[in-house]
């Protein structure tokens, strides 16, 4: 697979919109070939099938996303105000992408296991984020040295993970960045000594 080209971007970008509109199993390459500008067997310089596009699809954006994610952590004192910007950047990152949202939220969920099995790899650089704050607020002392950490990673995941989609589900008719307080509150009572 190339990913140093433009069109790389193009199609990706495109998958995102044609799979937000139509749903991953409704998605026929072509619709991402119109979508994307660029000729159908373009696609497959690119990418193997539908499959590889949806897999490269969330490694590209979600790395984007980890990136934005940790320069925003780097900037902050310590564990409670990282949390708190690691919840703002889920949130607002998702918000911001409305088609992003959807695939992300309901359209990866349906594929099979093995890509989930793919997808799942990729979070695990985020999951070690969520890790790191909770190391950090132990050490610090203000989080509960007693936290299973592993554990906890999967409730804070899960936490955001089921605000967006619901935020989703009600077809966005709120904003999410107005869960940010909340959601750190409750998280942070959790992790409190």
């Amino acid at each position: 697979m190339k990913n140093n080209k433009p069109k790389f971007k193009q199609i990706i970008d495109a998958a995102v919109t044609v799979i937000a509109e139509n749903g991953y199993h409704a998605s026929k390459v072509s619709k991402i070939a119109a979508q994307a500008g660029v000729a159908d067997g373009t696609i497959y310089l690119y990418f193997k099938n539908k499959e590889d596009i949806l897999v490269s699809l969330f490694q590209e954006k979600m790395g984007q996303f980890i990136e934005k994610t940790e320069q925003q952590i780097d900037l902050k004192q310590n564990a409670e105000e990282k949390m708190k910007t690691l919840i703002h950047m889920h949130f607002s990152q998702l918000s911001d992408d409305h088609d992003l949202a959807i695939v992300t939220q309901l359209e990866l969920r349906q594929s099979n296991k093995e890509l989930r099995l793919m997808i799942n790899e990729v979070l695990k650089r985020y999951l070690s984020i969520i890790d790191r704050i909770v190391e950090e607020g132990i050490a610090e002392g203000s989080f509960d040295p007693k936290l299973n950490i592993r554990l906890v990673r999967h409730m804070i995941f899960g936490t955001l993970d089921e605000t967006v989609t619901n935020w989703v589900m009600k077809e966005q008719k709120y904003k999410l960045a107005d869960q940010v307080n909340e959601v750190h509150k409750l998280i942070i009572k959790g992790l409190s000594r």
